[in-house]
């Protein structure tokens, strides 16, 4: 059931095992709080723009983006419950960006998350890259 958790065997400790089955602990906060948020925002008919959306969104993103970046350097280290909030975390911002763009593509708000995200993951991408998986 790889669709449900994009950890490979040596990364189990990322995951929860619900009945036989993986789900990555980071998306079972992320995207259940993604749909709920944009579904709120949609109903509450939230304004396109708020004076305070780049700060937050990227002040949401920025918990999940340090914690991905230690795991990458630290395989072992962090805890699911820690992966799970920080996904409900940035589930709201990418709730909140994405519920602007799909009504306005490409906002201030997705550019600076999209661009932080790239700044913060490309290079620890690269730096473990080459790092020999165990097992």
């Amino acid at each position: 059931m790889f669709w449900l958790s994009h950890h490979h065997p040596d990364e189990y400790n990322r995951t929860y095992l619900f009945g036989g089955v993986r789900v990555c602990a980071r998306c079972l906060g992320t995207y259940p709080v993604m749909l709920g948020a944009l579904v709120a925002l949609f109903a509450l008919r939230a304004p396109l723009q708020w004076h305070l959306d780049v700060p937050v969104v990227l002040g949401l993103t920025v918990p999940a983006l340090a914690d991905w970046a230690w795991g990458r350097f630290r395989p072992a280290a962090g805890s699911n419950a820690v992966r799970t909030l920080t996904g409900v975390l940035l589930g709201l911002a990418l709730g909140r960006s994405l519920y602007v763009h799909l009504q306005q593509p490409l906002p201030a708000v997705l550019l600076a998350q999209g661009a932080l995200v790239t700044a913060v993951a490309l290079p620890v991408i690269l730096a473990t890259y080459q790092r020999p998986r165990p097992g």
